[in-house]
């Protein structure tokens, strides 16, 4: 039996048992109507609780200690917040909720900032960590996930303490609003101990370049996170999600593979399909290869290969963002890359793996407004995203 139909059997296993054992409960001293009505509770309670354990590995006590986490999740539609980060988080939530959005990723160190979450604060500030939960629960959205993109293997030490300092206090974060995962960057160290800057190995000869990736793996990559991993996990955080990026260690399919298979399953992807696209990579390809277990969040952003320069050109480019004339390709709001049946297929390839979590919009196209760019990127995604839970059974007439 394939693994989602086995987790399907379980599912409505689980549900009925629930429905039953509620029923019953109410039906010994009450009516039928009663218990058929707690019938329907004990299934919502059994789903909600099949998907803690499925999706968090946490049992029990989590589902009743998560105060962002709600209801049941199915695939759902989100927003990176820091696009507008200059917009107050009381104003942003509301915003993000209009555009159709029913989840939110918030920045909470490293590249993304802190404008909406800043742990430094709100780790010490009880009155303010409660007026920001208090915020987001008004808000009728739920967070995915803290987003904390950074370098902590970085070769400057000051850069790297930096980095590594926002990347536990987003752990420690995540444990107080009750949430188990975060998302980031593998990191790329320099070429020895004594570099100032990355050097991101992309290439196998002339030899050197083995020699540097296999130090930067054996001895910086692999130990560092081994270590955060076992932090992590000791506050409750058990999915750490590094983005496929270029210019780190982990960015492409066969990286990340690789670095989970030596720190262990808490590894998985932030899976953004505008840094596979330059690279040749199907994204669609790209998910079958690492499978449901090994995706813990997406992002969904755009990339266009640029007709006229890639050509000439390639996709290896490191002009300017800010120069979309000349580069080779942009990154483009959802649409403008790749059209509407491309997200479709993209939605069904995450299904088919067992992904069903949230798609997390994340805007730099460079060419659109921040408020157009979301709007039509929702505007596409919420067509394309399958919301409901999937049939469990076929029927014929």
């Amino acid at each position: 039996m394939r693994r989602c139909a086995r987790r399907t059997v379980v599912r409505q296993s689980l549900m009925s048992q629930g429905a039953a054992l509620v029923s019953a409960v109410f039906l010994s001293c009450g009516t039928p109507e009663k218990a058929k009505k707690f019938s329907k509770i004990g299934i919502a309670f059994f789903r909600c609780v099949l998907y803690n354990i499925a999706k968090y590995n946490s049992g029990f006590g989590q589902f009743f200690t998560n105060p962002i986490c709600e209801g049941v999740f199915l695939m759902k539609l989100g927003v990176l917040t820091n696009v507008i980060g200059g917009t107050p988080l009381k104003e942003a939530l509301p915003y993000f909720k209009s555009l159709g959005a029913q989840m939110v990723e918030l920045g909470c160190g490293g590249y993304p900032g802190k404008d909406h979450c800043d742990p430094k604060i709100l780790l010490h500030d009880e009155a303010k960590f409660q007026e920001f939960m208090n915020t987001i629960k008004e808000s009728g959205l739920e967070v995915s996930a803290l987003s904390c993109h950074a370098n902590p293997i970085h070769p400057n030490k000051e850069l790297a303490k930096q980095f590594d300092d926002d990347l536990h206090d987003a752990v420690l974060m995540a444990e107080k609003m009750g949430i188990h995962q975060i998302n980031t960057f593998s990191g790329c160290p320099g070429d020895c101990p004594e570099s100032k800057n990355p050097n991101w190995v992309v290439c196998a000869w002339p030899n050197e370049f083995q020699e540097v990736a296999e130090w930067q793996w054996n001895e910086v990559l692999i130990p560092y996170w081994k270590d955060f991993v076992a932090f992590a996990k000791s506050h409750g955080v058990n999915k750490i999600a590094l983005e496929m990026h270029q210019g780190f260690c982990v960015y492409n399919p066969y990286t990340l593979k690789k670095l989970r298979a030596a720190v262990g399953p808490e590894i998985g992807a932030n899976f953004d399909p505008s840094h596979l696209f330059w690279q040749g990579i199907d994204p669609l390809a790209a998910i079958r290869d690492l499978g449901g277990d090994a995706i813990f969040h997406v992002h969904a952003k755009d990339t266009k290969i640029d007709p006229f320069n890639a050509p000439i050109d390639g996709t290896l480019d490191y002009r300017t963002y800010g120069d979309p004339l000349n580069r080779t390709w942009v990154f483009r709001s959802i649409g403008y890359g790749h059209d509407e049946l491309f997200w479709k297929d993209f939605v069904s390839q995450l299904r088919l793996v067992g992904y069903d979590y949230v798609l997390s919009i994340e805007h730099e196209d460079i060419l659109m407004s921040q408020n157009e760019g979301l709007v039509k990127a929702c505007d596409i995604l919420k067509r394309a995203i399958t919301f409901e839970d999937r049939a469990t059974g076929q029927h014929w007439v």
